[in-house]
């Protein structure tokens, strides 16, 4: 079995927020492949499937982006998934808007969600696909860190939307292509 985790803040209020993009890309994911998300299991809504011969299962945390590290954890261990077979998707404040990249393993590269899954699972070695929702624009250090939580947590204008739409897609096409062939193929493909 495969784990795919797509990270994000539980709610309608945060719903079309750029730091809950990574949930939109497995909806996407998960309507394309009519994989439904029916069950509550590991503080996460998940759903079970089969896509490119393989078992997978969708998953969205429930505990809020900073705290994923408990429903990825709690999952990896329910279902004895090696780290190889859990792919977790989501924002990057680095990456310019709708830029997608996909790493075999790595740090946290500053995103509270991925520190606490790697402090979870006690190591960086799973693949990641991370899209870019760009950064802004901070003219003040004395308060970026509120510029930055406010800028995560507001929505796409009708502009960035354009941008994301189509890199949900590839995301979804790098999905399917690390399922049928691997992770490095899939990197080679589409980074």
């Amino acid at each position: 079995m495969k784990i795919i985790v797509g990270l994000g803040n539980p709610g309608r209020d945060y719903a079309h927020n750029r730091h809950n993009v990574g949930f939109l890309c497995l909806n996407y994911f998960a309507k394309i492949h009519s994989i439904k998300f029916e069950r509550r299991e590991c503080q996460a809504k998940t759903g079970i499937g089969e896509v490119a011969n393989e078992r997978v299962l969708l998953a969205k945390p429930r505990t809020f982006v900073n705290f994923s590290g408990k429903a990825v954890g709690s999952l990896v261990h329910k279902y004895d998934v090696a780290m190889s077979d859990l792919l977790v998707i989501h924002d990057d404040l680095d990456l310019p808007l709708g830029k997608i990249r996909i790493r075999q393993s790595g740090s946290s590269g500053g995103h509270k969600g991925m520190k606490s899954i790697i402090s979870n699972l006690g190591s960086g070695d799973f693949p990641r696909i991370r899209i870019g929702i760009g950064r802004p624009q901070v003219k003040e250090q004395s308060n970026r860190e509120d510029i930055i939580v406010n800028y995560v947590l507001s929505g796409f204008t009708s502009k960035e939307k354009d941008a994301i739409k189509p890199a949900i897609v590839r995301i979804a096409e790098g999905i399917d292509y690390f399922l049928a062939q691997g992770i490095e193929a899939a990197m080679s493909k589409f980074n």
